[in-house]
């Protein structure tokens, strides 16, 4: 499982779990059918960060710890790439 973050094209950060990262990326910038309404009117969406997660379990609780951070602490993790910065 993968937890990443997209920027869209209006600068807001989109956070979401995925098994195929290629393909949900995709899917977000309308190239396949099934992107999330939220982007769906913001694209195109950048992949900007993600890490793997053991399983949906897994990928959900970070997911949900990535969403509760500020904008500048989701920049950091983008930035430097900073796994650690949120607990699981």
């Amino acid at each position: 499982w993968f937890v990443y973050l997209l920027k869209c094209a209006d600068n807001t950060l989109y956070c979401g779990i995925t098994t195929d990262l290629i393909k949900r990326v995709r899917q977000h910038n309308g190239e396949l059918v099934g992107g999330a309404k939220y982007t769906r009117v913001r694209q195109p969406c950048t992949l900007v960060y993600s890490e793997t997660a053991e399983n949906r379990s897994e990928a959900a609780k970070r997911e949900y710890a990535i969403k509760k951070l500020t904008r500048p602490q989701k920049e950091q993790l983008i930035s430097h790439g900073l796994g650690s910065l949120v607990d699981p």
